[in-house]
């Protein structure tokens, strides 16, 4: 039976370092500022960004939350992001995705400051991460980064597989992993013989948004699994219209299978806020020159 990766717990950790560090920041006058930005009233995203906000102030920091209207017009939320990327108590910028279909998401993306984007999506901070230096790292990657750090050690060498090519986790997660000289491999849905190629990986992170796809009979025995899919399926046995959450992997066969695997929910996802802080308290320190804080980067 594999050993069950403690997300949430690896996250109050992260957490514990971020408050600390943004306590030396305070000492010299600096208070870290996280901004987030929601246009609309989708309501996972308000939950989310809720949740973001209790967690930016009990670390310390100042958290200044934007609620738009739907109808905003792309424009407002552009000035909105100039004038944030102008103020001196604002260290972190996000808009919450996804906006609504007449903003163009690119667009709100890259008007952000690079030395301000907590989410690692601006372009210029794309580029950076490709060509191995100094940038702002995508959230979900970096906390996935974290907990193969602590279960491997060193991952030189290792046999990687990402299944999924998304901008916002298969490619960052591709490159992290190539960055710490593990041999890459990314996976999706054109992929010939998916299932023996995953079979292969020392180190199989699933980010593909299909429910349980990936079972046990894909997974090397002994590999450790990241499963960072978040899929609301139905729940019969809880009742009438009642849902659960599940991953792209179905946990039951692969447990039984990997050496190591995160679980649905908390594995990764706890570990997706923590780093957006431990990304707030990072650009804060380079913004001013400071030290930044060990091991919260990648």
């Amino acid at each position: 039976m594999a050993d069950i990766i403690d997300g949430k717990a690896f996250a109050a950790t992260v957490r514990e370092k971020v408050a600390a560090h943004v306590a030396r920041l305070k000492t010299a006058g600096i208070t870290p500022g996280l901004a987030v930005i929601l246009v609309g009233e989708d309501p996972a995203s308000e939950v989310y960004v809720r949740n973001k906000g209790k967690q930016t102030l009990e670390t310390g920091m100042n958290s200044f939350e934007h609620k738009l209207p739907a109808d905003t017009p792309e424009a407002e939320v552009l000035t909105l992001i100039k004038r944030l990327n102008a103020d001196p108590a604002v260290h972190g910028i996000l808009c919450q995705l996804p906006v609504p279909d007449h903003i163009d998401e690119s667009k709100v993306i890259n008007a952000i400051a690079p030395e301000k984007d907590v989410d690692g999506f601006h372009i210029s901070n794309v580029g950076l991460l490709a060509t191995g230096q100094k940038s702002m790292v995508p959230c979900t990657p970096l906390g996935c980064l974290m907990l193969l750090r602590a279960r491997h050690g060193s991952l030189s060498g290792l046999n990687a597989v990402v299944v999924g090519r998304s901008n916002i986790v298969g490619k960052p997660m591709a490159t992290l992993l190539l960055k710490d000289s593990c041999t890459v491999t990314i996976a999706h849905s054109r992929t010939r013989d998916i299932e023996a190629l995953c079979k292969r990986a020392d180190i199989l992170v699933a980010a593909v948004g299909r429910a349980e796809m990936i079972t046990g009979d894909w997974v090397k025995p002994g590999a450790t699994v990241i499963d960072v899919g978040i899929n609301r399926v139905a729940a019969p046995e809880r009742g009438a219209g009642k849902m659960r959450l599940v991953g792209d992997v179905d946990f039951a066969s692969a447990s039984a299978v990997a050496g190591a695997i995160t679980p649905v929910p908390g594995g990764v996802g706890p570990m997706t806020i923590a780093c957006l802080l431990a990304n707030t308290v990072t650009a804060c320190s380079r913004i001013n020159g400071l030290e930044e804080p060990e091991g919260l980067t990648a």
